[in-house]
């Protein structure tokens, strides 16, 4: 047939000896493709049998060709990779499908052949794509999101923060002010699940939710957390404010670090805070940065350990776990320091 091609005795030998006993299962998998072209084989045939692409098909016959046997046992590591490789790492990386006239906002392996094809003309299959984006350590994950605008005046006030509690008198104290979410809907979490089975969490339907306002206390690491409430408002955070205020009364004053929620500006927080200005100062964080807040580390090992694929029926028994989380694993985060050197 046309490109068969023939093997010497040795050739052979070392082929079916790599197929039978090697330890290398990509070289296998190209010894086992040559053996069956040497006998002949049409590539339609090859592909059914070896269930392998018509791209490795004649990758292999080429190596062959170009070096016998030892190039088709040969590392493929070792080989420089094609140059087409370094266009589709481009693509990923500074490109959409949008920009070459798609209405897709994501790539997928298909069209990065598609469109591999129509600008250099090389033509590669899609699962040949896939496996050079593996060999390019390229995973399809899930992607973080992060907020786009920045706040102008981040530096200062970061700078301005750092200095309060490096100055901070013993007679004051800070905490870091956040509120939490609790839904009875389980966040959903990765667990362990059989190979080829997805694991259920059961949902009531009707999602039910309450907030809950905490502070972290910058001198012990304490967390300090309120009564939840059903709205996320103004009267939240100033339930909270004297909650605070009745709780750290051995202070003088005290100053609380927190998002700019439009709510935490409110007149009726507004209000609180001239009556109680003598003893509670709010400092407000960098917009769009909520890094910043080392409270935010607690939520995310609350949900972690609470909230992820939870199995409560009520609410009142998820907000039951929750507060005895909060009692007993809320009193020691030390990561304040490192959270505001970060960022």
């Amino acid at each position: 047939m046309d490109g068969s091609i023939n093997l010497s005795g040795n050739e052979r030998k070392m082929l079916l000896q790599a197929y039978r006993a090697g330890h290398d299962a990509r070289a296998a998998r190209r010894a086992h493709i040559v053996l069956l072209l040497a006998d002949a084989w049409s590539y339609r045939e090859v592909r059914a049998i070896a269930f392998a692409s018509y791209d490795l098909i004649r990758d292999c016959l080429a190596r062959f060709h170009r070096g016998g046997a030892a190039a088709v046992l040969a590392d493929s590591s070792s080989q420089s990779p094609p140059r087409w490789w370094q266009r589709i790492g481009a693509w990923l990386t500074n490109c959409t499908p949008q920009d070459f006239g798609y209405l897709r906002t994501r790539w997928s392996c298909a069209m990065l052949a598609e469109v591999l094809a129509w600008e250099t003309g090389v033509r590669r299959s899609a699962e040949t794509i896939r496996r050079a984006l593996r060999q390019l350590r390229w995973v399809w994950r899930r992607p973080r999101p992060v907020v786009g605008p920045t706040d102008a005046e981040y530096d200062c006030k970061l700078r301005q923060i750092r200095e309060l509690l490096a100055t901070l008198p013993a007679d004051e104290t800070a905490v870091f002010q956040d509120e939490v979410d609790v839904h009875l809907n389980p966040k959903i979490g990765s667990c362990w699940m059989r190979r080829g089975e997805q694991a259920e969490v059961t949902t009531p339907g009707n999602n039910e939710k309450q907030h809950v306002a905490g502070s972290l206390h910058w001198r012990t690491g304490a967390l300090l957390v309120s009564p939840p409430a059903r709205h996320r408002n103004s009267r939240l955070f100033v339930c909270h404010l004297e909650h605070l205020r009745r709780h750290l009364r051995g202070y003088r004053k005290l100053h609380v670090i927190c998002d700019n929620a439009a709510f935490h500006r409110s007149r009726e927080v507004q209000q609180y805070l001239a009556r109680w200005s003598h003893r509670i100062t709010v400092h407000f964080l960098p917009k769009y940065s909520p890094q910043t807040n080392p409270i935010e580390r607690v939520w995310w090992h609350f949900h972690e350990t609470i909230t992820r694929n939870h199995r409560c029926k009520t609410l009142s028994e998820l907000m039951a776990r929750a507060y005895q989380w909060f009692r007993t694993q809320g009193n020691s985060y030390f990561e304040m320091n490192r959270i505001l050197a970060a960022a």
